[in-house]
């Protein structure tokens, strides 16, 4: 692949991935703390604490990407994280800190990725919900962080909009 395909490639992926991080954040306009880590459904889930999912799941993607599974579970192990934690905002902290950080994470990951080749394959880390053996290049991890980010913005979007009436879109 040439190298100005390649980056064309890797600028649709980033802008779409910025797209999707976009809506997820204009979901938690105007909260306030409480609202943000209210469950107003009967699910464990709140508007900061996918928020804050989203951004540790893609920092742990952007460890595999720059240093495949060992690295993505060596500083952080899906497997050992306590996902009922992952997904909640905590009382320690606020809507404007996850924004912050997620932010962070964003910058990160693009500054990062640029300096990567999208064909870059990594083996899977050893988990129950992989194929055992298989392989991700960089190019699947940003489309699985697409993918992981438009989701939970529409979660988020049905938790905002079950506390206030407010939707992303509408």
């Amino acid at each position: 692949m040439t190298t100005a395909i390649a980056t064309t490639e890797l600028s649709d992926l980033l802008s779409t991935l910025a797209t999707h991080r976009g809506f997820l954040r204009h979901t938690a306009r105007e909260l306030t703390d409480e609202q943000a880590r209210s469950r107003p459904t009967v699910s464990e889930l709140s508007v900061g604490g996918l928020i804050k999912h989203v951004r540790e799941t893609e920092e742990s993607w952007l460890r595999f990407a720059v240093g495949g599974a060992e690295l993505m579970v060596d500083q952080g192990s899906f497997a050992e994280q306590d996902w009922t934690d992952a997904f909640r905002m905590t009382e320690a902290e606020t809507l404007e800190g996850v924004l912050a950080e997620y932010e962070e994470t964003a910058r990160k990951t693009e500054r990062v990725l640029r300096d990567l080749d999208l064909n870059t394959a990594h083996r899977l880390p050893d988990a129950p919900w992989f194929e055992p053996g298989a392989s991700w290049t960089i190019r699947r991890v940003l489309l699985h962080l697409i993918a992981e980010t438009a989701q939970h913005a529409g979660h988020a979007d049905i938790i905002r909009e079950t506390i206030d009436g407010q939707k992303t879109m509408g």
